[in-house]
């Protein structure tokens, strides 16, 4: 993989990375066009793994899903054979997207804007008019479809999940999520998955912003009230952090309701609301369905990809990058082809919980631009980041920022800072 130039602000040292190292984040990374640029290439284009679509979204030949790679926009789509593939969302004649919907089924994709056909591996097959028109005009006789393509990505499926790389370099995915990660992705993904549910949230933050808010165990029971009030999670409760030795990737998860004294009430903390109580209480009707007593894990896989369990509530999440200060959030509920219709209800009364009005995440959509806003003129200013030590390792406990270390140790590694 050729080198990708460090922009010039960093070169001329205006840029550096405080000593201090993973326990400080410039501000400056959330704002900075060059920076923005340069992770297109270094981590989106890079060699890693980007989430991109379930396999269930794209069940026979020629079913397809349009997505994004950072801010390349793909085709995925199943091909003839049954093997699926992901291209470039770009027509080589002139640029234009080829595919304009979110999704479809096709036995062929032809850009509208000057019918080039493509097959469902991404072969440019067919040009308007190749020999022209009543004998004027057409393609040169050095002409050659095979030499005209949009950039083809790597296809990796795990445990029903489709990921894509730009890169060469990316090792197989299994090893790229490593085993305690991975193994935490199957506790939930035990069984075929359908959709339930989609939508996009538009953020007003940058990318990162987002994807340290969700390794971020520290904020759950203090900026979310009904995760403290209804003991879903709270930092004296039992669970712990896992982070994969390279820092990416973590899961944090709350084990079950039990806790000990009354630390919230004694330090005043705003989030716990005293008698509050649900006009509906089947919201937390719950089943233990893995049998394990978590009932919250939230998990990542950098860049951008989340998988959700918050009680019998099940999604993914993806993180697409739209400028330096705004991003697109892709959510998709899922459960099991096999649930029963209770526990579908279930899964659908509680989808509730998270979302842009969800009684949960809701705060989350705003705190991110919270930040933004409030970094506007601080770009040479660092955040704090030693709840729980320095290290970027798993943790027994969750009142700790060693996920958002580990996130930021990756993405050094990744940009080279």
């Amino acid at each position: 993989m050729s080198a990708v130039p460090i922009p010039a602000a960093l070169e001329a040292g205006s840029r550096d990375w405080p000593a201090e190292g993973l326990t400080r984040v410039p501000y400056w990374v959330y704002q900075d066009p060059d920076v923005h640029r340069t992770e297109q290439r270094r981590i989106f284009e890079g060699p890693v793994w980007n989430y991109v679509c379930l396999e269930s979204e794209v069940p026979g030949p020629g079913d397809f899903r349009t997505t994004h790679v950072g801010a390349m926009p793909v085709i995925v789509v199943r091909g003839e054979d049954g093997v699926i593939r992901a291209f470039e969302n770009r027509c080589a004649h002139r640029g234009a997207l080829i595919a304009l919907e979110d999704s479809g089924k096709v036995r062929r994709f032809q850009c509208v804007y000057h019918a080039w056909t493509y097959d469902l591996r991404g072969d440019l097959k067919g040009v308007a008019f190749k020999d022209g028109a009543n004998g004027v005009g057409g393609m040169p006789e050095s002409f050659r479809m095979q030499d005209h393509s949009p950039r083809k990505l790597r296809v990796a499926t795990t445990l029903g999940l489709v990921f894509a790389s730009v890169s060469g370099d990316a090792p197989p995915i299994e090893e790229y999520i490593g085993a305690d990660i991975l193994g935490r992705m199957a506790r939930v993904l035990q069984r075929p998955i359908e959709v339930i549910g989609r939508f996009t949230q538009e953020l007003p933050n940058n990318w990162k912003l987002y994807c340290e808010n969700v390794r971020d165990t520290y904020h759950a029971s203090l900026l979310h009230s009904f995760f403290a009030t209804f003991r879903i999670t709270r930092l004296t409760q039992s669970g712990g952090v896992a982070v994969s030795p390279g820092g990416g990737h973590h899961a944090s998860y709350t084990i079950d309701k039990t806790e000990s004294g009354s630390q919230y009430r004694d330090q005043e903390i705003r989030s716990e609301k005293q008698g509050f109580r649900l006009a509906d209480p089947r919201l937390l009707d719950v089943v233990d369905e893995f049998g394990d007593g978590v009932q919250l894990q939230i998990l990542s896989v950098f860049p951008n990809f989340i998988l959700q369990q918050i009680h019998n509530s099940l999604a993914v999440r993806q993180v697409l990058p739209k400028g330096v200060d705004r991003m697109d959030l892709h959510w998709t509920y899922f459960g099991f082809v096999d649930d029963p219709p209770e526990m579908r209800k279930r899964r659908l009364r509680q989808a509730n919980l998270v979302g842009p009005a969800g009684y949960v995440s809701m705060e989350d959509g705003c705190v991110g631009g919270f930040v933004q806003r409030g970094i506007a003129t601080a770009g040479s200013i660092d955040s704090v980041v030693e709840m729980g030590g320095a290290a970027a390792e798993s943790e027994t406990g969750r009142a700790t920022e060693a996920s958002i270390r580990g996130f930021w140790k990756m993405y050094r590694s990744c940009m080279g800072l």
